[in-house]
Order: structure tokens, then C-alpha cells, then sequence
């Protein structure tokens, strides 16, 4: 919004008319806008632009000597050419020309009468101008546009006219003139106050015996925007970017201005006293410039005005008091970053996911347009200066004898905290340290301190300053002239070197073959790690430096996959010998089922065909003699050993088939990856260890031939994180592993990963 906002303004309503009580800054003036020039009528007409001829190719004829354009009348141009109402306006809004005019102002007797009265005039007019007229329009026309009927109160306020938009929250009083709190507001929670008696944690305070009842209507706390240009930002991003200024500045402004309004009749006496201030500058012929620096020191409601100007200008947190209630105002630091296409997408992936894609944990108020790392466990706290100033606040606060004792438990925990937390330790060493909660207890105060810039999220600082740090790719515009002079004032009497000189020095130090952290490129001496430390925590203070972290893939070489590819062919191998074998086997027992193998025995004669009747068993038996009736019951226990010998056969025919089943699985798992990866024979990389495919973890598994067990155990557990998005911090907390046992895998398997270097 630094880049828009044009006026902070408070309107007011009454009886009397509409007024405009205060602006800020004094004469707020839109940005120039390209504008396509008129074709001027001194030259020819053939000079005019395509558009202009093409309108008039038919109707004006040029003429050929050079003249102008026949049928032409330059006072057609007053009516074309849009003026604001301001630069034409007629004299009876101007002020009454009897008002005095101080003895400095009077003409020098050097000068003509003609001349006196023509510098006169002009300079009357501007300071009449600079009363009656705000970007471009009368005072009293814009009053009465910004103060809307009571059916449009109490609601979201959004105007564009032209190339301004004015966004508020207009609020009113009620029917009969009193300011109260509504029904809905003054009612208490569920569960809380309910009991006969209580009264409500809030109460309309009653005006003092006597007071007049109140005069305002209507008060509107106004912020006009600069319109930007459609065409920068999509439509969508433009409402949103109105509703966030709406949401944060306009509504919140208003509500504790209500509130005051309702309890002490806060409003209406600024409203009088800046009126009365206005009027009396009017009448003693002062200049507007010294009204409006005036009103600064008598009125703590126009003082609090252009500090919130200035401080969204200056796209910093704007500390504000409003009759003894301070309060705290900001707007998103990238926030303005919703008017430039080119960054439009960069500002939606920050609002809904972390640099590692998970769902954003910094919560809503501090979500959108904000940019902010992702909150985790691995990541430091850099305090601010005011931070100095909070801790010192807390101390006094605990001293106190009125507060307390939960209360002086709870500043006494905050007190170790900010004293404990810096940038060389990481949150979840401080949480271990007091012994707190990482999620309920380190994390809340962490999203206060950074929502209240109080303190950033940085990475973790090496303490010997071991730590590979790079010169950010963007910098503020004029970054140089405005840190160079601070950094010699900071640093100039402690052999340091000139802030350009030393981030030369940085950038150029990644591309060193030797140690490239910034001990070994810039310090080069333990002694002197004190002071770099505190150049180093200034430079991150000011986003001028960004951390590099080491980050890991692996590679499946040429001859890894070469040997990997070996071993597989060589198991297909031993499984066709193997299947093949089985199949004798299994033709065997057929040839011995079947009787084929030259002995026909029991199996013929079951099948021969004087077993066979066409009666049924019943008459068969009955018809047979004695004799015949036990051969027949002799026989029956063969051809049950017959049926059992058909039914192994028919088992172990099942359990080959079932066999080779497994066996055309296991070859089917294996080359799931596809064969075109299984013949690649060039190294490529693992994408994801952590999901890695059969063959990938074929390629894996044959890295540790020959590795030392714990080293190969090592390996095994942390390489899901090689995948080159988590950073060495990352992959230390979630393994649960040392630096040094890092590093021993990293040299162990040196041949198959591939580090870099890359920010956070």
C-alpha cells in the first residue's frame, strides 16, 4: 500500500453539514498518468495520428498547401478537454476577500499597483485553494460524498471515482441522536455472565451530568488509494488487495474510534476543537500549512492520523495512541506485490503453503502477503532492536508490586525466553532448554514477535560462524546509499571493511574450491569472531544476507546399474534352470500317473471295459454270485488308492503351477519400473528415496555392498531425505543424528550422492 495511498481523512456529519475535520498529508496529489496527446491544428492535418485520420478521412479534407484543417474551431476543444472543477471554479466558492492579509504579505512599494494586485491574487488563491480544495475536489463536495445516508452506515465503504478509491467504514449514531454500543455487541458469551445479576463485562458509560447531548451524526475515517492500473493485476487481486487495507487499517481505526465515541464522546470533541482551530487560521489570514502543523500538537487524533500515514508509507507498524488506548496498526509487508502481474503467483504460493509444499503454520493473520519461512523446529529467532526495549519493559513490569503472581510467573518465562532465544539456536534447543512445549508454548510467541516485528525467523547461525552465507538476488531500490553510511557509523572504527567491499566478498566466496563458509572467506581469526558476529546478525537484520544449505540427491551410476542389471540376469538365469528342472520333474509324474511308461497294471484293468455296465451298481451287486460279490468288494480298496494317486498328482500339479506363479511375480516386480529403466544404462537420479521403486531399491540395497554395517544402517534410515529438498538442518532433526554422522555417510557414499548449495 506505500505505493497507492495518497490521503488519510476523517469526515464528519452534523447538523450543521457535512465537513472534512482533518487530512493528512497536506496537499495530497495522484500519480501522473500516461495520457495520449490531442493532435495539435498548427500543422497540417496529415500529421495527426491513424486514429484521428481514420475518424475524419471522409468528413475534413486536407488541404495541400500545409494549412490548417478546414471547418476547424479551436473553442470545440474547451468541451473535448476535461478539467477537474477545482482549476475553473467559480468565485462565489471561493472565501470572502475581506479577510486580512498580514503586513508581510503586502506588495513591496517597489512594484506597480498592476503587479502588486496580480501577486496578490495568485498567492490568495492558492492558499484559498489549499482550504477548499483536497485531490481536486471542494471540501464540501467531498464531504458530502464521503458521509453516506444512515441506510449505508455501519457497512463496507468502497469508492471509485476517477482515479481514486476511497475505502472506509462509515458509522453513525442512532435515531434519537445518542452513541451506543448495538444489542448484539453488549450481550455477553454464552456461558459467561449469564447468571441473574451479573453485570456486562462492558457498559455504556452515561454522559456526565449537565453535557450536552451529542451533536455528530456521522463520522467516516477515509483512506484514498491511488488507483492502480487494471492492467498490472487481475481483477481478483485488486478486490483482495482492497479488502485487506479495508480489514486491517479502515475497520479497525473505526472500531476503536467508535468505541471512544460511545464512552467519551471522543470524536465529536476532536471534531470541535480541529474546527475551531481551522476557523481561527481562516480568520487571521494563516496559511493552510501552518493549520495543518498546528493541528499535530492540539489534537492526539490528527498526530495519530499521520502516523499511521507515515508508517504505511514507510511500510512499517504504525504505533498509534487514541485517547490512552494504543494500538498497533500494519498492513502486510508484500502486500503491494498484488499490483505486479510478474509476482502475482510467487504471492499465492506463499499464502498457501510452506517452502516445502505443507500447509502454511503461521496462521491466518500472518499468512497472506507475508512471505514468511516455514515455522519449524530447525529455525532460529533473530530478535529486533525494540526487542532490547520489550524485555526491559517485561523486567520493569515483574518488579512491580501490583501484579500478579500468575501473571508474574507467566513475564518471568517470557523474560527467559528472550534472553535464552537468538540466532545461533535452533527452537527446538530453546523449547528443550525451559523445558516448554514446542507447539503450544515456543510457537505462539514466535507468531506474536514476528507479527508484531519484534523478531523474523532465520536459519540457525554456525556460533564459530561456520555458516555459507550469499548476497540476496533482489535488493531495495537504493539499498546502497542507505546502509553505507549507517554500517561506517556502525562498524567504521573496528578494521572492518566497507559494507559494498564485504558483500563482494560474500558473493564471490561460494564459487572458492577451498572452505567457502564465512570464518574461512571474511574472519579468519577466532578473535575476531565476536565482532563478525554482530556484522553478521546486521546484515541478516536488514535482508542482506540469505543462508545457503547443503542438500543431497543420489545417483545411480553407470556402474551400479551395470552390476545391479548383472545379479537380476544372472536370478532370471538360475530361474529358467530352475523352472526347467521342474518341468522334467512334472512330465514324470505324469508319465507315472498315466501309466505311459510302459507298465499298464491296475490303471488298465479300472479302465478296461468288463468294469463297465450299463445297469446301475445296485442291480449289478445283486446279480452277482457269492464268488463274484467278494472279487468285487476286493477290488473296491484298489481303485480308492487309484483315486488317491490321481489326487497327488492333481496337487502336485497345483503347487508347480503355483511355483511359477511367484516366480513370474517376483520378475514382474522387479521390472515394474519399466523396461526402458531397467535397459537405461546412463546415471540418473533417484527422484524420491523415500517412495522408491522395486528396481530403485535394488540400486540402493547394491550401494552398501561392502560398506561398513553401521555406516550401511545409516545410510539405509536418513536417505529418504535425499530427495534435495530438505536441507542439512532438516535432515539432522528428523533423523536424529549428529553433524559428524552426516558427514561420515556423505564420505562414504561420495560417489553416489550429489550435494549443492541452495537458500532456504
Amino acid at each position: 500500500m506505500s505505493e497507492t495511498l495518497l490521503a488519510v481523512l476523517l469526515v464528519t456529519s452534523s447538523a450543521k453539514g457535512s465537513s472534512l475535520v482533518y487530512q493528512w498529508p497536506r496537499s495530497p496529489k495522484p500519480q501522473s498518468r500516461l495520457s495520449r496527446p490531442l493532435p495539435t491544428h498548427d500543422v497540417t492535418c496529415a500529421q495527426g495520428d491513424n486514429p484521428w485520420r481514420s475518424a475524419n478521412i471522409s468528413g475534413v479534407p486536407t488541404s495541400d498547401d500545409g494549412g490548417s484543417c478546414p471547418g476547424y474551431d479551436p473553442e470545440d476543444e474547451e468541451d473535448y478537454i476535461w478539467q477537474r472543477p477545482h482549476t475553473q471554479r467559480a468565485r462565489s466558492l471561493s472565501f470572502s476577500k475581506s479577510r486580512s492579509v498580514p503586513a508581510s504579505r503586502r506588495a513591496s512599494p517597489s512594484k506597480g499597483v498592476d503587479d502588486a494586485y496580480t501577486l496578490d491574487g495568485a498567492r490568495e488563491r492558492a492558499e484559498e485553494d489549499a482550504y477548499e480544495c483536497v485531490l481536486g475536489y471542494s471540501v464540501d463536495t467531498l464531504a458530502g460524498m464521503l458521509c453516506p445516508t444512515r441506510a449505508m452506515c455501519h457497512q463496507k465503504f468502497e469508492l471509485v471515482v476517477d482515479d481514486l478509491a476511497f475505502i472506509g467504514h462509515p458509522v453513525c449514531a442512532d435515531a434519537d441522536g445518542g452513541w451506543r454500543f448495538s444489542e448484539r455487541a453488549r450481550q455477553p458469551a454464552r456461558g459467561r455472565g449469564a447468571k441473574k445479576g451479573d453485570t456486562p463485562q462492558m457498559e455504556e458509560k452515561a454522559l456526565e451530568p449537565g453535557h450536552p447531548p451529542p451533536e455528530l451524526q456521522t463520522f467516516h475515517f477515509v483512506l484514498v488509494l491511488d488507483l492502480p492500473d487494471p492492467s498490472s493485476s487481475s481483477a481478483g487481486n485488486l478486490s483482495k488487495y482492497f479488502d485487506t487495507i479495508y480489514e486491517q487499517i479502515a475497520f479497525t481505526v473505526t472500531a476503536v474510534l467508535y468505541q471512544e465515541q460511545v464512552m467519551h464522546n471522543f470524536v465529536e470533541e476532536e471534531a470541535e476543537a480541529l474546527g475551531a482551530l481551522k476557523e481561527d487560521f481562516v480568520r487571521k489570514g494563516k496559511s493552510f500549512e501552518e493549520y495543518i502543523t498546528d493541528a499535530l500538537q492540539a489534537s492526539p487524533l490528527a498526530l495519530a492520523m499521520k502516523t499511521l500515514y507515515d508508517a504505511i508509507k514507510a511500510n512499517s507498524v504504525a504505533r498509534i495512541t487514541i485517547r490512552d488506548l494504543p494500538l498497533e496498526l500494519q498492513l502486510p509487508p508484500h502486500l503491494d506485490s498484488l499490483l505486479h502481474v510478474d509476482e502475482d503467483a510467487d504471492a499465492d504460493i506463499a499464502d498457501q503453503e510452506d517452502e516445502y509444499g505443507a500447509p502454511n503454520t503461521w496462521g491466518r493473520d500472518i499468512s497472506f502477503a507475508w512471505r514468511l519461512p516455514a515455522l519449524t523446529p530447525w529455525k532460529a529467532l533473530l530478535k529486533l532492536d525494540e526487542e532490547e526495549e520489550l524485555a526491559y519493559e517485561l523486567y520493569m513490569k515483574v518488579k512491580a508490586p501490583e501484579l500478579p503472581e500468575e501473571d508474574r510467573a507467566l513475564a518471568e518465562q517470557l523474560i527467559r525466553f528472550l534472553n535464552l532465544a537468538n540466532a545461533t539456536i535452533s527452537l527446538t534447543d530453546v523449547a528443550s532448554f525451559l523445558d516448554w512445549d514446542l507447539e503450544s508454548q515456543v510457537y505462539p510467541i514466535v507468531r506474536w514477535l514476528v507479527l508484531h516485528r519484534r523478531a523474523k525467523l532465520v536459519d540457525v547461525v554456525h556460533p564459530r560462524l561456520k555458516t555459507i552465507f550469499a548476497v540476496p538476488q533482489k535488493l531495495p531500490p537504493d539499498w546502497l546509499e542507505e546502509f553505507t553510511p549507517e554500517f561506517d557509523r556502525t562498524f567504521g572504527q573496528s578494521n572492518v571493511p566497507s559494507l559494498p567491499r564485504l558483500l563482494s566478498t560474500i558473493s564471490t566466496s561460494t564459487h572458492s574450491k577451498g572452505a567457502n563458509h564465512f570464518f574461512a572467506t571474511v574472519v579468519g581469526s577466532k578473535e575476531l569472531i565476536d565482532l563478525y558476529s554482530d556484522v553478521v546478525i546486521w546484515l541478516l537484520k536488514r535482508d542482506l544476507l540469505i543462508t545457503l544449505h547443503l542438500r543431497i540427491r543420489i545417483v545411480a551410476t553407470e556402474d551400479l546399474k551395470e552390476r545391479v542389471r548383472t545379479h537380476l540376469e544372472e536370478a532370471r538365469a538360475r530361474r529358467r534352470r530352475a523352472r526347467a528342472r521342474s518341468h522334467v520333474h512334472h512330465d514324470d509324474d505324469i508319465l507315472d500317473a498315466t501309466g505311459l511308461n510302459g507298465t499298464t497294471g491296475d490303471f488298465d484293468e479300472g479302465l478296461g471295459l468288463e468294469t463297465v455296465s450299463e445297469s446301475s451298481p445296485v442291480a449289478n451287486w445283486l446279480s452277482m454270485s457269492p464268488k463274484s460279490a467278494r472279487r468285487q468288494s476286493r477290488q473296491l480298496p484298489d481303485s480308492e488308492k487309484k483315486n488317491d494317486s490321481r489326487g497327488s498328482f492333481s496337487t502336485r500339479r497345483r503347487e508347480h503351477a503355483h511355483a511359477h506363479e511367484n516366480v513370474d511375480v517376483d520378475a514382474e516386480e522387479l521390472t515394474s519400473s519399466g523396461e526402458e529403466e531397467f535397459n537405461n544404462y546412463y546415471a540418473s537420479v533417484i527422484a524420491d528415496p523415500a517412495r522408491a521403486k522395486p528396481l530403485e531399491r535394488r540400486w540402493l540395497a547394491a550401494m552398501s555392498e561392502g560398506k561398513d554395517p553401521d555406516i550401511a544402517r545409516r545410510f539405509e534410515k536418513i536417505n529418504q531425505y535425499f530427495d534435495g529438498k530438505c536441507t542439512d538442518d532438516e535432515i539432522l532433526f528428523r533423523a536424529d543424528i549428529t553433524r559428524k554422522e552426516l558427514r561420515e555417510v556423505l564420505h562414504h557414499y561420495e560417489e553416489y550422492l550429489l550435494t549443492f548449495l541452495h537458500p532456504s
